[in-house]
């Protein structure tokens, strides 16, 4: 029996569009203002991290047709539902991060080898749009990953470490502004290829959980512990034999077998596995669908 779980559906949606749509203004604006402070004090460093803030409004649009198809209901063909496409867009976000680490560390390897980091010093509202960004960017990812955390969306936190990205990108920028003005243009390249492989982690992270819940995964040791031991708290049930879960997207699956009395009526065994379903489900509320079977037992085996 699985549970109508539409208002925590629509929870997760709601959360999902809201943060996502903060995102997508908050980049675009972002986005707008280093390209100008780059214009305007000549920084190559600021254009080039203007472009990565406008990309990262890509992602937020990934996030939001991830978790629109992920909260369709159940039909005929997906009748387990569809919360599999979330894990989906996360592993494409975390593609889109690694190519975004990778181009940002292949750039400044290219400017080290080639001694292109250098030439005139950028005015100094380049630096004052690279210090503002880091603190945006910053404060995006920690409301994105709130709420990612909160919902349990492998899509968001993905997106958060896009926000993150892009506050890194802007501690390479700062470093190489002020390194610029100081004489010292080579420490943004630098700054960089240490960004790149801090960016590559975090890519490899999600990418990692994301497949982890495409292939039925199970649940933590203590999460089993927990539903076990919520099912042996039910009057009449003897033990459990057997306990097997599996991440479905942000949700879980669980099949389980009780242990009741073997002289019971099959009314009597059906009422002790309705009322382990239901608790399970009331007091998990990921758990999306529970299979319990019952078999035979005495007194004495508890």
């Amino acid at each position: 029996m699985a549970r109508q779980d539409k208002p925590a559906k629509t929870e997760f949606e709601k959360t999902a569009y809201r943060v996502s749509a903060v995102g997508i203004i908050g980049n675009a604006v972002l986005a707008l203002f280093k390209l100008a402070a780059g214009v305007l004090a000549h920084s190559g460093a600021m254009i080039s991290d203007a472009v990565h803030s406008a990309s990262d409004v890509l992602s937020s649009f990934i996030v939001i047709v991830g978790v629109k198809i992920a909260s369709k209901d159940p039909d005929e063909e997906h009748p387990y539902g569809h919360e599999r496409y979330e894990c989906v867009a996360a592993i494409v976000l975390s593609v889109v991060l690694l190519i975004t680490g990778v181009f940002i560390g292949k750039s400044a390897i290219e400017q080290i080898l080639s001694g292109e980091a250098s030439g005139s010093a950028p005015g100094l509202l380049a630096l004052v749009a690279a210090a503002v960004s880091i603190v945006c960017k910053e404060g995006m990812y920690w409301y994105t990953r709130h709420h990612a955390k909160r919902i349990d969306s492998q899509a968001l936190m993905a997106n958060a470490w896009h926000h993150r990205s892009d506050a890194l990108s802007s501690v390479g920028a700062l470093i190489g502004i002020g390194g610029a003005r100081l004489g010292l243009p080579v420490l943004e390249p630098i700054a960089s290829v240490v960004i790149c492989l801090f960016i590559a982690k975090a890519a490899y992270d999600i990418f990692r959980e994301a497949i982890d819940k495409m292939v039925d995964h199970s649940c933590s040791p203590e999460t089993e512990q927990l539903i076990a031991g919520c099912a042996l708290e039910q009057p009449g049930v003897l033990g459990v034999d057997r306990l097997r879960t599996r991440e479905f997207g942000n949700r879980i699956y669980v099949d389980i077998e009780i242990r009741a009395e073997g002289s019971q009526t099959l009314n009597e065994a059906h009422a002790i596995a309705e009322k382990v379903h239901d608790t399970i489900e009331q007091r998990f509320e990921k758990v999306k669908h529970i299979m319990v079977h019952v078999n035979p037992g005495s007194p004495a085996d508890k």
